[in-house]
């Protein structure tokens, strides 16, 4: 299957967007939203299903139990758990590894961001040379998140090479983010760069969007997912404050 090639330009935004979630700030008081709303039916990623969203007490039923006027609503949700804007810890690749209650709120809080917006795909280490990445957040605007809830964006996809993964590694880079389809190559089924990243316990974020509205750098970085016991993928709210 072809792939994106160093030739290839970045993907433009504005009518590829879906009317739900338009490539636009989502700014309340200085924060930047970067996830993807998460609906009943959403499909995240081809081959695993979507979401049901259902109610497990509707407010109707919910009043029998209060006086009158005062109702409430309990939700019930069906999904796997790579469903949305996720963060993957080192237990999603590795059954040793740090599972999702394990991963410390400093790898995933207030971490100083830096946005890459590479010029071509893959993106190899040239996209990441003379940064410092160091203790950051490192977010790839690939601008593929255009795509989102359309066709396309399941195919010829942006990608991290293997070697962008070990730079990162070695330049102790805190957490790597991608607003594609996944961090790896599909077709590589050795998945090289979740397990160079994971395996030196820095967590990925993937389906990001907005990234279009960050600064290249001078921002603060939060994806934290639940805290849930041996699992290593859950959807989180990712959002930034420039």
């Amino acid at each position: 299957m072809p792939q994106f090639t160093q030739t290839d330009q970045r993907p433009t935004a504005g009518s590829l967007a879906h009317p739900m979630e338009a490539r636009q700030p989502e700014s309340i008081s200085g924060m930047v939203d970067l996830s993807h709303t998460v609906f009943d039916g959403l499909l995240t990623y081809k081959g695993l299903p979507p979401p049901v969203i259902t109610d497990y007490m509707s407010r109707t039923d919910s009043r029998k139990f209060y006086t009158d006027g005062t109702e409430f609503h309990i939700g019930r949700i069906d999904m796997v758990a790579n469903t949305g804007t996720y963060l993957d810890s080192p237990f999603h690749r590795y059954e040793g590894g740090k599972d999702l209650s394990e991963l410390p709120l400093e790898k995933l809080a207030d971490l100083p961001g830096i946005c890459i917006r590479p010029k071509r795909f893959p993106v190899d280490c040239d996209a990441f040379e003379n940064n410092d990445v160091a203790g950051r957040a490192v977010l790839v605007d690939t601008g593929w998140s255009a795509h989102w809830r359309t066709d396309q964006y399941f195919e010829h996809a942006p990608f991290l090479t293997e070697s962008a993964a070990r730079f990162l590694v070695q330049n102790k880079a805190a957490l790597v983010g991608i607003d594609s389809v996944n961090i790896d190559d599909m077709n590589d089924k050795r998945r090289p760069v979740h397990s160079i990243l994971l395996q030196n316990e820095i967590p990925i974020v993937e389906h990001l969007t907005n990234l279009s509205c960050l600064p290249s750098h001078g921002f603060r970085f939060f994806a934290i997912p639940v805290k849930v016991k041996a699992f290593g993928t859950f959807p989180v709210r990712a959002f930034a404050i420039p």
